[in-house]
C-alpha cells in the first residue's frame, strides 16, 4: 500500500520539498475532463449552495480568470487578461529553476478560487485531493506536485486578493431592496413571496464595461391597465402563450427553467428543489462542445473564460436595467388585471421583469462561442439530464440561445419586449467582450 495516498495534500507537499526532481509522463495533466470535472464540481456545489444566478456567474468567471492566467503561461501565443479586464495586472511568472506543471498548477488555481468563493468548501477540497491522489498513483513525482501547486496558489491568491475589490463584500451589507405599491411595479411573487434577489448588482466592479448601463436596452412599454393599450396586449401575449396542449412549448420552457430555488406548496408545507443557474447552463454547453472540438488544456480555458466574462457583465448590465426600470412580472399584472386563478408554466424568479437575464446571458454566450468554434457548430445538450431532462439537439450556438430566449416567454415569466430588448441587449455585451478582450498573440 502507498502510504502517500492516505496523506492529506498539505502533509504531501510539505514532506516533498526536499525529493529530486524525477523523470515522468508529462503527458499525465494534459487530460481536459479534469477542467471540465472542476466546472462541474463548481457547478454541483453552487446548485447545493442555492447561488442566486448572479453570484454563479461571479464564481465562474474568477474560477476561469485563474484556470486561464496559469495555463496560458506555457503557451506563447495566448496572451494574458492582464491590462484588458478591468484592473487585473499580471500574475508572477512561474519559478523557472522549480518543477512545475502548468496544467496542474492551471488546475490547482482553479479548485483553490472556487473552494475561496463558495460555502461548501470541503467538497470542493475533497475533489482536488481524490485528483491528486489520482495522479499520484499514476506516477506524479512529489517535486513536481509540491512546485506545480504553490506555483497554482501563488495565482489563486493574485486573482483573489483583485476579485475582493469588485464590491461583492460592500454589497452584502447594502440596503434591501424596498417594495413600494406604485402600479406598474415589481412586487414579490407566489408561492414564497422571496424578497428581491441582488438589488445592488449594478454596482459590482464589471470586467469589459465601461459602466453597467453602457448598454442598456430600449425602455419598456409604458404600465398600462388599458384593455386597448399596449402594455395590456402585451401581458395577453404572455397570458395565452402559456398553454398545456402545446407540449413542445412546455418541453423548452422546462429544459431552459434554470431556477435554482423553486419553491412548492403543499397545503402548509412549503419544500424547494434546486436546480442549476442559466449561467451554469452555459458552463455546460461551453463543456460539451469543447470536448466536442477536442480542444487541449489551454484552448479549453479560453472557451470557458470569454463565456464567464459574458456572463460576469451580462448579468451586471441586465440588472442595471431590472432594477431601473422595476417591471412588474407578468404573474403580478395578470392576476391583478386579467385572471386570478392563472399561474405562469414556470415559477417566476424574485426580481423585475426586465429585460430578460436568460436573453441576455444566452445571446452573449452564443455570440462568445460561435466566434470560436464557427457559426454551424451543431451539439447535443445533455446538460439538464442530472435534473431529469432530456437531451435537445440544436445545430448552432445561435439556435440554442433563441430557444432559451422564448422559453421564458413560453413559462409565463416575461413580456416579448424583455426577451427581444435582452437579445440585443446580450448581443452588444458578447461582440463588446470579444472586442475589448484578445486572447489570441498576433
Amino acid at each position: 500500500m502507498n502510504i502517500r495516498l492516505i496523506l492529506p495534500l498539505s502533509a504531501l507537499i510539505l514532506s516533498s520539498i526536499a525529493c529530486k526532481k524525477t523523470s515522468y509522463d508529462t503527458s499525465l495533466c494534459t487530460d481536459t475532463s479534469r477542467i471540465h470535472r472542476s466546472v462541474e464540481k463548481t457547478t454541483e456545489i453552487i446548485v447545493s449552495d442555492i447561488f442566486s444566478p448572479v453570484v454563479a456567474g461571479r464564481i465562474y468567471a474568477y474560477t476561469n480568470i485563474a484556470l486561464y492566467e496559469t495555463l496560458r503561461q506555457g503557451h506563447p501565443k495566448y496572451k494574458s487578461l492582464a491590462g484588458q479586464i478591468s484592473d487585473l495586472t499580471e500574475v508572477p511568472a512561474p519559478p523557472k529553476d522549480a518543477s512545475v506543471d502548468i496544467n496542474l498548477a492551471g488546475l490547482h488555481a482553479y479548485m483553490s478560487v472556487a473552494k475561496a468563493l463558495i460555502f461548501s468548501e470541503t467538497d470542493m477540497e475533497d475533489h482536488r485531493e481524490a485528483m491528486y491522489a489520482d495522479l499520484i498513483a499514476k506516477g506524479l513525482p512529489d517535486d513536481v506536485l509540491a512546485a506545480s501547486t504553490a506555483y497554482g496558489q501563488t495565482v489563486a491568491d493574485h486573482i483573489l486578493a483583485w476579485s475582493k475589490k469588485d464590491n461583492y463584500a460592500q454589497t452584502r451589507s447594502a440596503p434591501k431592496y424596498t417594495v413600494n405599491g406604485e402600479l406598474g411595479r415589481w412586487q414579490p411573487t407566489p408561492p414564497a413571496f422571496i424578497e428581491a434577489i441582488e438589488p445592488h448588482w449594478r454596482e459590482i466592479r464589471s470586467l469589459t464595461l465601461d459602466s453597467a448601463n453602457q448598454f442598456a436596452p430600449i425602455s419598456p412599454t409604458p404600465f398600462s391597465t388599458d384593455k386597448n393599450s399596449t402594455f395590456y396586449k402585451e401581458a395577453m401575449a404572455t397570458y395565452t402563450a402559456v398553454d398545456s396542449s402545446k407540449e413542445e412549448k412546455l418541453q423548452i420552457a422546462n429544459f431552459w427553467d434554470c431556477n435554482p430555488y423553486v419553491m412548492h406548496q403543499q397545503g402548509h408545507l412549503m419544500m424547494a428543489t434546486k436546480k442549476i443557474t442559466p449561467g451554469g447552463h452555459w458552463m455546460g454547453i461551453v463543456g460539451l462542445v469543447t470536448r466536442k472540438k477536442g480542444l487541449d488544456m489551454v484552448g479549453t480555458a479560453e472557451a470557458y473564460v470569454l463565456v464567464s466574462i459574458g456572463l460576469f457583465d451580462g448579468f451586471i448590465s441586465c440588472w442595471d436595467e431590472k432594477y431601473r426600470t422595476n417591471v412588474i412580472r407578468p404573474e403580478t399584472y395578470i392576476n391583478r388585471f386579467i385572471d386570478s386563478d392563472w399561474s405562469p408554466a414556470l415559477q417566476t424568479p424574485p426580481f423585475p421583469e426586465h429585460t430578460s437575464g436568460h436573453s441576455v446571458i444566452s445571446t452573449a454566450s452564443s455570440v462568445i462561442l460561435t466566434h470560436l468554434l464557427g457559426e454551424n457548430f451543431a451539439f447535443e445538450d445533455s446538460t439538464e439530464v442530472p435534473y431529469d431532462l432530456p437531451v435537445r439537439s440544436f445545430n448552432s450556438f445561435e439556435e440554442a440561445a433563441e430557444e432559451a430566449c422564448i422559453s421564458r416567454f413560453y413559462g409565463g415569466i416575461h413580456y416579448m419586449p424583455a426577451i427581444s430588448y435582452g437579445v440585443e441587449q446580450g448581443q452588444k455585451v458578447g461582440e463588446h467582450v470579444l472586442a475589448r478582450v484578445n486572447t489570441r498573440a498576433k
